[in-house]
């Protein structure tokens, strides 16, 4: 007969676990982690080391219960935990597919698994993945206009362009969609409707990791340049942080490698990429705090705004700078303008007389002290127009959650983007506050 632990033995234990006003909270006892888990052991999937605990600062992710070396796997997900379009040509799909003309796209394809997946509940193979996918997201594909119009302009413009790009895909892909019929009891328009066919598309574009390409006649893109990673998934994404991830050829497994040490109840992460907020908001859902890689994107409207309407030369020197491409990717950051943006600024600040060495401007060459001094000065009021702009989009936030409290959690993520913004310009503007004292000790 096993002997029964004692009480002391149970306290011991209990004091070995982290303080969840520290470490977060331990989700690994809740039912749908508790199925996920066994499903992905039933797959060949082992693992000891990473719990589902809830963060208070990044919320759902992954704790490690030991110390993780660097160059030690973080994670080896085995090929037939992977839901790729492979596995969905081999489903009750593959012949609808294989049949439709012209090929459907690997998107398309993976879209209409998660959505019939959901629909067939208790007996979908892929229900223990599929309890614990978020049930919406905060992407702006989900967005209401109030929210949307409350987001800074360059992002706005290219977060309408992925709606009607979504919208877009679905309503083309409905007559496909409708083929399915014979597979279903149920109107398959009130399976496949624009929501659940929203929540699938976030679904893969938020979590997919990628794969090497693979053609198919079936498909009318590469098949396997992505796949879902179930558990995998939950890892968090930190740009400090650098890992090792692949496909590993050898052991058929998705590993990644720390590059890293982590200590016990380290919340685990890995990097998506350096990407700046806007893309982390518009193709994953939130924004990074104190992101390197964080930068405030300046529209020529805005610049144009700022600009003395006494230069006749104006129209002529935005023609320039267009066909250099020099309006386009101008930024502040947190070491103030970039490059690019003082560049462009130093030609639109050359006088008459100076015109004809625009040339050299866009190599890097200087000019004039005269110019230097227009130059920051026209940068500084650029900045405080930009200032200015967030902290009325902050107030209209404000008013907007307090009158609209469905929509909190989407204006939350636009309120957070603002303030990382807004922080951005306020170091922008002590930079060249600084750089003005320099230039004007020289003179």
């Amino acid at each position: 007969m096993k002997k029964r632990k004692g009480r002391t033995c149970r306290c011991r234990k209990r004091k070995k676990q982290p303080p969840a006003s520290v470490y977060g909270v331990n989700l690994s006892q809740e039912r749908c982690y508790v199925q996920l888990r066994k499903w992905l052991k039933q797959q060949g999937f082992e693992d000891s080391t990473l719990q589902p605990t809830y963060f208070p600062d990044t919320g759902r992710g992954l704790m490690t219960t030991e110390p993780i070396k660097a160059g030690e796997l973080i994670i080896s997900l085995p090929e037939n935990c992977l839901l790729t379009t492979v596995k969905v040509l081999e489903s009750y799909l593959g012949d609808y597919i294989k049949r439709w003309k012209p090929p459907v796209s690997p998107t398309l394809a993976l879209c209409t698994f998660l959505v019939a997946e959901r629909h067939i509940g208790i007996c979908s193979a892929w229900k223990p993945y599929i309890d614990v996918l978020p049930k919406t997201y905060t992407c702006p594909v989900y967005f209401a206009e109030e929210t949307m119009n409350c987001l800074p302009v360059p992002l706005r413009r290219k977060a309408l362009e992925q709606r009607n790009a979504v919208k877009e895909l679905y309503v083309s892909s409905r007559p496909f969609l409708f083929s399915l019929q014979p597979l279903f009891h149920e109107n398959v328009e009130d399976i496949f409707n624009y929501s659940a066919f929203q929540w699938a598309w976030c679904s893969i574009n938020t979590r997919t990791v990628y794969l090497k390409p693979v053609k198919s006649e079936y498909l009318c893109e590469d098949l396997e340049g992505f796949a879902l990673a179930p558990y995998l998934d939950l890892l968090n994404h930190n740009p400090q942080v650098q890992v090792h991830a692949e496909f590993n050829n050898t052991s058929r497994c998705y590993e990644i490698k720390a590059t890293l040490p982590y200590k016990r109840y380290d919340q685990v992460f890995i990097c998506y990429g350096p990407h700046d907020n806007h893309r982390l908001l518009l193709e994953y859902g939130f924004v990074s705090s104190n992101n390197p890689h964080s930068v405030v994107y300046i529209e020529k409207d805005v610049i144009f705004a700022c600009l003395s309407k006494k230069d006749k030369q104006i129209a002529q020197k935005m023609s320039i700078l267009k066909e250099h491409g020099f309006l386009e990717n101008l930024t502040f950051d947190f070491d103030g303008p970039s490059w690019r943006l003082f560049t462009a600024l130093k030609l639109l600040c050359l006088e008459p007389e100076e015109f004809n060495l625009w040339k050299n401007v866009l190599h890097g060459a200087s000019v004039s002290e005269g110019n230097e001094k227009k130059r920051l000065e026209l940068a500084k009021r650029i900045c405080l127009h930009l200032i200015h702009e967030n902290q009325e989009a902050m107030q209209k936030v404000s008013v907007l959650k307090k009158a609209r409290s469905e929509l909190q959690e989407h204006l939350h993520m636009v309120e957070a983007l603002r303030l990382e913004e807004l922080r951005i310009l306020q170091a922008s503007a002590e930079v060249l506050a600084n750089l003005t004292s320099v230039v004007s000790s020289m003179t």
